[in-house]
């Protein structure tokens, strides 16, 4: 029996399967809180795999998603990454290595409940990448609101190189977030791209250090958290229910959104602070 020959073809990469065994975090997604519980800071908690995803993992990632869309104090999410080296590498390849058919296809429903329920959270939610952002995990970071990336963050496709189509997203997102021709050769090449990059092509909002990025994601939803919780959402749905739609009829989706707020409490609340010099006291949302 000969040796296979050795490749570069996964040097790109910077990472590769998580090591055989090894003691697993007691919890592989953590929940904090910031800004008085209004801010909820989601924590992917698997360093030690680059925060690669198992089939727990993401359920839980879709329980906790679904308590913070039923929680009105919660105003605003974060979603991170546990460590300085990955935000999350996608889907954990050595428990895919083992898997039937049938157990891959029931994880792939899984993994599209957790997206589905990230992509239709009413309330705002930020990307805080810190690192390696491949496939799946960089699919997450591309289906919140915006990304606050660290400087030395990658973002990466590589799907088509390990013999898949990606299906987190990414076809349907990095066209939007960039060129049609700059997002098919990251799909068709695996090639990541720096955050130098992703933020000059406007993929990124901000760069910031590496020690840093998840105290600057914090910031901004502790700035959108003292706003009206139900202006915030209401815009958040005009944007995202007008994307693509002719003109008028996105005109028609804002201006659902903004008479709905005209006549909510929190526009007489924010007008009488703004007159008084003083912060506004706004309600939960109620919606």
């Amino acid at each position: 029996m000969t040796d296979s020959p050795a490749t570069d073809r996964w040097d790109s990469l910077d990472f590769g399967p998580p090591a055989a065994g090894g003691d697993e975090p007691r919890e592989s997604v953590v929940v904090d809180h910031a800004a008085d519980g209004r801010v909820a800071v989601i924590t992917l908690n698997r360093p030690h795999a680059d925060n690669a995803i198992t089939t727990e993992m993401g359920a839980r990632l879709t329980e906790i998603l679904e308590d913070i869309a039923v929680t009105p104090s919660i105003r605003v999410a974060v979603l991170t990454g546990a460590g300085d080296r990955a935000f999350s590498v996608g889907s954990d390849l050595r428990q895919r290595n083992a898997m039937t058919k049938e157990q891959w296809l029931r994880q792939r429903q899984d993994f599209d409940r957790t997206l589905y329920t990230l992509r239709q959270l009413r309330k705002p939610i930020i990307a805080a990448v810190n690192g390696i952002a491949y496939g799946g995990g960089s699919e997450i970071a591309q289906s919140t609101d915006f990304i606050i990336a660290s400087d030395n963050a990658t973002f990466g496709q590589p799907e088509a190189m390990i013999g898949l189509s990606a299906g987190g997203g990414s076809p349907v997102f990095l066209p939007r977030l960039l060129s049609p021709g700059r997002a098919l050769q990251m799909l068709m090449t695996g090639d990541p791209i720096t955050a130098q990059e992703a933020y000059r092509l406007g993929m990124v909002n901000e760069l910031h250090a590496p020690g840093e990025v998840l105290d600057a994601a914090v910031r901004i939803a502790t700035k959108i958290a003292s706003n009206s919780p139900t202006a915030v959402q209401a815009v958040k749905r005009a944007v995202r229910l007008g994307d693509g739609e002719p003109i008028e009829q996105a005109i028609a989706v804002m201006m659902e959104a903004h008479w709905r707020s005209a006549v909510h409490p929190d526009r007489s609340e924010g007008i009488g602070a703004f007159n008084d010099g003083r912060d506004p006291s706004f309600r939960d949302a109620d919606y």
